[in-house]
């Protein structure tokens, strides 16, 4: 897998995944997921595909898997200070 893709990922998902479908086609990770799968998982979940490229090429005992499911389990619990104080404020209101 390119190293590009993997550390811009990290940070912003959705718009590697667009940028490597619509620019940079040649070198987008190969996979066996389906078309549709490909479309729903990067539109509602790109975290969850990017983990799922990771694991079909690269297998789940590398770093950039585990930083990947890191960022990921962090993203999706909201786990930010910012985040929680406005939930918070939300739930007093």
């Amino acid at each position: 897998m390119d190293f590009y893709f993997l550390l811009f990922s990290l940070f912003f998902p959705r718009i590697v995944l667009l940028a490597f479908v619509f620019f940079i086609f040649d070198r987008f990770p190969a996979n066996s997921v389906p078309m549709w799968g490909d479309i729903l998982l990067g539109t509602f979940f790109p975290r969850i595909l990017i983990l799922i490229y990771i694991y079909q090429n690269m297998g789940y005992d590398n770093v950039w898997f585990i930083a990947h499911l890191a960022v990921a389990v962090l993203a999706y619990l909201g786990g930010g200070k910012k985040t929680h104080g406005r939930y918070q404020s939300r739930r007093d209101k």
